[in-house]
């Protein structure tokens, strides 16, 4: 998937009007993962998605330990809105990310992350949660 795949459908799965509004949820989001994950395991995520957007994975500062509240917090308060958008917001990028990325890997991240993280890998609108 090229980069302008990417972004057109993180954009229709946001229900975004703008393209820079997108811009700004991939990169809150997974500026914020990657500052979740260990060093490695950003880079591999990281790896199969578009060269434009994996840096926000692999240029974040690694390793670090905050609960899922404190995750939502900072995607909000990098793109700007409020706690339950930005919640929405990660969804929707993760639920992308899944069908880019291998399983095997995507699944190395949802076990490095906390049980308090389950929600994020839920699929944005009705469909029900990865398992």
């Amino acid at each position: 998937m090229d980069y302008s795949e990417f972004i057109g459908q993180t954009q229709h799965r946001l229900k975004l009007g703008k393209q820079g509004k997108t811009v700004r949820a991939i990169r809150a989001t997974l500026t914020t993962l990657g500052e979740r994950l260990q060093p490695g395991e950003a880079k591999d995520l990281a790896g199969p998605l578009p060269m434009e957007i994996d840096w926000y994975l692999e240029r974040a500062d690694s390793g670090q330990r905050f609960h899922f509240d404190e995750f939502v917090d900072r995607v909000a308060e990098r793109e700007g809105i409020e706690n339950q958008d930005a919640l929405f917001h990660a969804k929707g990028v993760m639920s992308l990310v899944a069908e880019v990325v291998p399983e095997g890997e995507f699944q190395q991240v949802r076990q490095q992350l906390p049980d308090e993280y389950d929600p994020l890998f839920e699929l944005v609108g009705n469909e029900a949660a990865f398992d």
